[in-house]
């Protein structure tokens, strides 16, 4: 029962907001009482925890997988960048991140200190990959292109109010990330990416 109402309390709080939802409407949804609630989680703010570390599971579960299809370094960022946007395309109105720094300030300092640590680990990797493939320069200055980058993304999600208008803007910054690391064979490749969307 108790990661029923995870899955649940998740699934809520994507579409409509950490602060909108309340423990009533997750009964309501479940068709149980608020009490079977509070029986596993002592208030909102645990679920709201316990939802996000699921949610954010589930998202390394996915990224997994699709950096094991062995796509190439540039490929394979635009799939996690269209799992991202399957994942968030119930809810364009309001960022979940945005909101969880608004309204949860101290839940989200925890989550956000150890997504960047997974985060900065996939996007070396991700890096690592590209110049061993030739898409990447190999005179890149690693560790500061994993800051850039986990800077912007980061920066997007917690400043822009619009789900929409966010994942708009990834795209951009995963543009401009690519670019500036490519060469001229990785700007192909990229170009070819571009595209896809596109068409």
């Amino acid at each position: 029962m108790k990661e029923k109402i995870i899955s649940k309390a998740s699934e809520l709080f994507l579409k409509l907001g950490f602060k909108s939802v309340t423990m009533d409407d997750i009964a309501g949804e479940m068709c149980i009482s608020k009490k079977t609630i509070y029986k596993y989680f002592c208030n909102k703010e645990v679920l709201i925890e316990e939802s996000t570390s699921m949610v954010h599971k589930q998202v390394h579960e996915v990224i997994d997988t699709i950096v094991a299809k062995g796509y190439n370094a540039i490929h394979e960022n635009f799939e996690i960048k269209e799992m991202f946007s399957e994942m968030f395309k119930n809810n364009i109105d309001s960022s979940p991140i945005y909101q969880l720094k608004k309204h949860y300030p101290e839940i989200y300092h925890n989550v956000m200190s150890y997504e960047i640590e997974q985060c900065s680990q996939w996007f070396r990797d991700n890096i690592e990959k590209g110049i061993r493939e030739k898409l990447y320069r190999e005179d890149l200055n690693i560790d500061v292109y994993v800051k850039f980058y986990y800077t912007l993304v980061f920066h997007i999600n917690e400043n822009t109010v619009s789900e929409k208008e966010a994942q708009k803007m990834e795209l951009e910054a995963l543009e401009y990330h690519t670019r500036a690391m490519s060469t001229p064979l990785g700007i192909l490749e990229l170009e070819k990416q571009l595209k896809k969307i596109t068409t």
